[in-house]
């Protein structure tokens, strides 16, 4: 992912078992590939949910609090598209961009859609960011969308970004990337890209050492987590499964 990739358009769904082999067929062979050839995008990624370690899964049941809103619950894949401006997405909108028969049947199978405009705030490189080839995210990421509940948390939640974990992140072993996102239409108000060499590194060097922070109640991080809401499922913790690794 460029520095002047400003725009991030994402979309979590789910799919029925029986339909997962020929969707996946379908959107690695020509719907990615053709949004990828626009030009008005830089990029496509496409991620399926991996989940973390025992650690993320206490944080995930016992700390982090989702959203009870009514909207998409899907969160078994996540498609990612880049653009220099998050307003790509909008001239012309993507979802009035027309489709063939096939990609609207194709596009219909998915269940639970969630869709989220993003625009980036802030970006740091982490030790790892040589090893990043493709032009989109890494192989190995964790998303997290949110909203703050109250507007003196989410004064705290930006501090705590932009004081404690960009920083943390900057100096962590299996770190690509991180970037800090807000939304500027869809449910989550912030959205953090954590991009990691593999999902080995990021369980062993951010879930052991950072995510897990959040059991303890006398930690910032808790305080943080527990002051928010997340979408369905997330933080979503997937591995890249088009372009290939």
């Amino acid at each position: 992912m460029k520095n002047s990739d400003f725009g991030i358009w994402a979309t979590w769904y789910d799919l029925d078992a029986t339909d997962v082999d020929k969707y996946l067929h379908w959107a690695h062979n020509t719907y990615l590939p053709s949004l990828q050839q626009q030009t008005i995008y830089t990029w496509a990624a496409h991620y399926r949910y991996r989940g973390g370690g025992t650690q993320m899964d206490q944080v995930k049941t016992t700390v982090v609090m989702h959203t009870q809103d009514h909207i998409g619950q899907g969160s078994q894949f996540l498609m990612l598209v880049g653009a220099p401006s998050v307003h790509a997405f909008f001239n012309p909108y993507v979802e009035d961009i027309p489709n063939d028969q096939l990609t609207q049947k194709m596009l219909e199978l998915r269940k639970g859609v969630r869709t989220l405009m993003l625009t980036q705030e802030a970006c740091i490189h982490g030790p790892s960011i040589h090893t990043q080839k493709s032009p989109g995210p890494s192989p190995a990421i964790q998303m997290g969308t949110l909203r703050a509940k109250t507007i003196e948390s989410e004064f705290d939640l930006i501090k705590w970004y932009a004081q404690y974990r960009l920083p943390s992140m900057e100096k962590m072993t299996g770190c690509v990337r991180t970037s800090k996102w807000s939304a500027v239409a869809g449910w989550a108000k912030h959205g953090i890209l954590y991009e990691f060499e593999s999902l080995d590194h990021r369980l062993r060097y951010f879930e052991q050492g950072h995510e897990s922070l959040a059991l303890e109640t006398t930690h910032w991080t808790h305080r943080i987590t527990r002051a928010s809401f997340h979408a369905p499922g997330s933080p979503f913790i997937g591995e890249r499964i088009w372009p290939a690794v």
